[in-house]
């Protein structure tokens, strides 16, 4: 019911109404016209019968004047003026000496509209179309019209199937000669396909021709698929699909002949029967191109698929079309005309193929607008821009322009669009309509707890900072036992060329290193800063430096391994507490230097669905360091696309670590850790790997993860808010032998890397993005846990884990 044409045809049939509605009202009053017949000049004019509309309204539309001279003709012509209007139901005209008198009966005007049961066309589309053709509250009420609505309405429920669809229309008059118009539509069940017909079929099996059918005969997922109910449209594309499988196996000549539509007498059950003429299979003998080449040939014929002595395909032709239109729509012919001709040799089967080009003037773009967003510099868009004002219209760079407005972390959609300008066939302006997402993250809390008196959280991402693009993050937390205080800025435009640059302060002072240990303690101050440098459109390199100084405490109810490593590096010292205690404790000043280097060809920041991401991140401390250490940490990120909006996504990590000089292991701080929702999800969060003699996890050296996921389709409207997946995780944390640790019962154990030792699990995770942040649910079921014994520490499980994170 919203198509143009439906909205014409209705109005067309009104229209064809209301003129033999004024033929009928002109015999009528044929009669009256009678003493009207003889001429005689207008000297004044009266209208009677008004109520809402004006007298000025009937004297605009009416074609007589005073002073004018009238007689029948001119009469019938002013009746027919008026009734075109659509204001009246009837309309007379007398004379009362010279005075001409007008007498009408105003239509009704609708007081109220309603339309109730329906279900396949909604309500505010259908509202949406009769408003245009005056059906809606407040408008000129016109029972054609409405007649007319009805018979559409049941033409559209027919296209879908539903031939048990009751329409009744009513109308109820109110006072002040307004009325209720209400229609309300029972739309009855869809008709179920119970056999479709393919006669003529020779070549092929109707199994195999109907496999991408659109339109099933009943099966066991039919009430889910919905696939046996007709529909016009599906009937139509399904016929599309039979054309398309003929031609791309050769069948240059095939025919659809007929298809009919069978309705059994109690209008539940549909046949389909459909005619085909197979004609004969061709073989490509001869490709040629034809036209004006503004680009060497050489190019355009490498991107034709279809080649001398290859079956006949008509799909191949068309990607063929479409591969040569993005080639010159690279060169500025936006324009370019390429239409595939063949000529079919009936009796040696044969086709000559010619593609006719016609590249026309090539078209530069005059403007660029970003539209839809208040927030953002107009300047913070414009960098990102590949295609320039003033250039040729590339889509290779309009595209590439669109993906990198979408990769930006305060964007969640952009659509572009090419607007002729008038007068100037060779420009265009072009408009990227851009939806704005929340820019950031903001969470902050109050609590008290007996151990650690009164607790402070809060935190902000903002990654479009006063709308200049840059981010900002600030993080507070504090209590007894942990305070953290941290503060970052990136401007990711430092400089014009798109040199970023993040500075970074933070402070760290909590009283338990790892998770569980007791009596330790480690205080950080840290400061970077660190640029990156494009060096291609998807590559770019890091370089950066870090400072920290680090105390860390312990005493002798700490685990042997902290205790180790604080008495043997950086600078130890002995405090005595008195009653033959004491902490034991080291402080050190580091300074590290970091290499790095980047791969992103993804298609937006935040749930994409097509490209790469690649990162390889070496640091090493430098001279002046008072512990010595490097890292090299490698990650990787792929999408898949499969079918549909099914996608596969592999994201890999790989850490290693190790000390350096007289230092004896990496600093407890920097350890890897393993386990949880970003990890290997159904351990438990960061307890994968060694063992201190507490028990509890010290980290490792070497890191191994996998995450492999089937992304699941989701509806449209939360393809850029959420996303759901199965997924197969596997990895470990290990030591190689830098730190010793002990079993349960006291003997030595390793942790060196071994691939049996490669824990897997498999499982569904959702994520949601909120305000607070990137909600990560998951369910797993690990698949070779190990349940532990007298001597060795067994996996912690945590089937269903959940995190807010941050994602941007």
């Amino acid at each position: 019911m919203t198509g143009t044409s439906t909205i014409a045809r209705i109005r067309l049939r009104a229209l064809l109404r209301r003129a033999g509605a004024a033929v009928v009202a002109c015999l009528a009053i044929a009669p009256a016209l009678a003493a009207l017949d003889e001429p005689f000049t207008v000297r004044d004019m009266r209208v009677e019968g008004l109520q809402r509309i004006s007298e000025g309204t009937v004297f605009n539309y009416l074609p007589i004047n005073i002073g004018d001279e009238v007689d029948g003709v001119r009469v019938r012509e002013a009746i027919r003026s008026l009734y075109e209007q659509s204001l009246f139901d009837d309309i007379e005209m007398r004379r009362d000496g010279n005075t001409l008198i007008i007498a009408v009966r105003e239509r009704p005007s609708i007081e109220s509209f309603q339309i109730e049961g329906n279900k396949d066309i909604k309500t505010e589309d259908l509202m949406g179309s009769l408003r245009e053709v005056g059906l809606a509250k407040g408008r000129t009420f016109d029972r054609s019209v409405l007649d007319n609505v009805e018979l559409f309405l049941r033409d559209q429920y027919y296209a879908r199937g539903k031939y048990e669809v009751e329409i009744v229309t009513s109308v109820v008059e109110r006072p002040n000669n307004t009325v209720q118009v209400k229609i309300d539509v029972n739309e009855g069940d869809r008709a179920k396909i119970r056999q479709i017909n393919i006669i003529g079929n020779t070549a092929f099996s109707e199994k195999d021709i109907r496999g991408d059918f659109q339109l099933k005969t009943g099966n066991w997922l039919s009430w889910l698929r919905q696939d046996d109910r007709y529909s016009a449209e599906a009937l139509d594309g399904d016929i599309e699909t039979l054309t398309s499988y003929y031609m791309d196996r050769g069948y240059a000549d095939f025919d659809v002949e007929s298809a009919q539509v069978a309705i059994s007498p109690n209008k539940k059950d549909i046949y389909i029967t459909i005619t085909v003429d197979e004609g004969d299979q061709y073989t490509v003998t001869d490709v040629k191109l034809v036209g004006e080449m503004v680009i060497p040939e050489i190019y355009l014929r490498s991107l034709i698929l279809a080649q001398p002595g290859s079956i006949f395909n008509q799909g191949l032709l068309t990607q063929s079309t479409e591969y040569m239109s993005l080639r010159l729509g690279q060169e500025g012919y936006a324009n370019a005309e390429i239409e595939p001709v063949w000529e079919l040799d009936e009796e040696t089967k044969e086709a000559e193929i010619t593609f006719f080009v016609e590249p026309n003037n090539r078209v530069y773009v005059r403007r660029i607008s970003f539209r839809g967003v208040s927030e953002v510099e107009d300047e913070v868009f414009r960098r990102e821009m590949r295609q320039m004002e003033g250039a040729y219209l590339s889509n290779l760079l309009v595209d590439r322009s669109k993906v990198r407005l979408q990769r930006l972390p305060y964007v969640e959609a952009v659509e572009v669009s090419n607007e002729p300008v008038p007068g100037n066939p060779d420009l265009v302006d072009v408009n990227f309509d851009v939806q704005y997402r929340m820019p950031g993250q903001f969470s902050g809390g109050v609590g008290f707890s007996e151990s650690q008196g009164i607790l402070l959280n809060g935190s902000i991402v903002h990654t479009n900072f006063l709308g200049s693009g840059n981010r900002v993050a600030l993080e507070v937390n504090t209590g007894r036992f942990q305070k953290l205080y941290s503060l970052s800025h990136t401007d990711p435009y430092r400089t014009i060329d798109g040199v970023r640059r993040t500075v970074s302060v933070n402070f760290r002072d909590i009283t338990q290193f790892v998770r569980g240990s007791s009596d330790f303690s480690t205080q950080t101050l840290g400061a970077s800063v660190d640029y990156g440098y494009p060096i291609t459109e998807f590559q770019t390199l890091s370089f950066g430096v870090t400072y920290q100084r680090a105390e860390l405490l312990s005493s002798t109810n700490s685990t042997q391994q902290s205790q180790d490593w604080v008495a043997n590096n950086g600078n130890p010292f002995v405090t005595d507490i008195g009653g033959g205690g004491a902490f034991f404790g080291t402080e050190f000043n580091t300074y590290e230097a970091l290499i790095g280097w980047t791969f992103d060809s993804r298609n937006r920041a935040l749930f994409a669905n097509r490209g790469t991401r690649q990162q390889l991140i070496l640091s090493s401390t430098i001279p002046g360091s008072e512990v010595e250490f490097f890292n090299a940490r490698y990650s990787l990120t792929k999408y898949v696309p499969l079918f549909g909006q099914w996608l596969v996504r592999w994201n890999a990590e790989l850490g290693y670590g190790e000390a350096i000089g007289d230092t004896t292991a990496l600093p407890p701080y920097k350890q890897y850790f393993g386990g949880g929702p970003q990890s290997i999800r159904g351990y438990r969060e960061a307890w994968m790997g060694p063992r201190d003699s507490f028990g509890n996890p010290y980290g490792g050296n070497v890191l191994v993860a996998s995450q492999l996921e089937l992304i699941l389709p989701l509806p449209q409207k939360w393809q850029s808010q959420a996303r759901a997946a199965v997924f197969y995780d596997l990895g470990n944390v290990f030591n190689t032998g830098e730190v010793e640790f002990t079993d349960r019962l006291g003997a030595p154990v390793e942790y060196k890397p071994d691939f049996d030792e490669l824990k897997a699990s498999v499982g569904i995770g959702i994520q949601w993005l909120a305000p607070l942040g990137l909600f990560r649910f998951s369910y797993a079921f690990p698949l070779n846990a190990y349940d532990g014994n007298d001597r060795f520490f067994g996996d912690e499980l945590e089937r269903f884990q959940f995190s807010i994170g941050q994602a941007f």
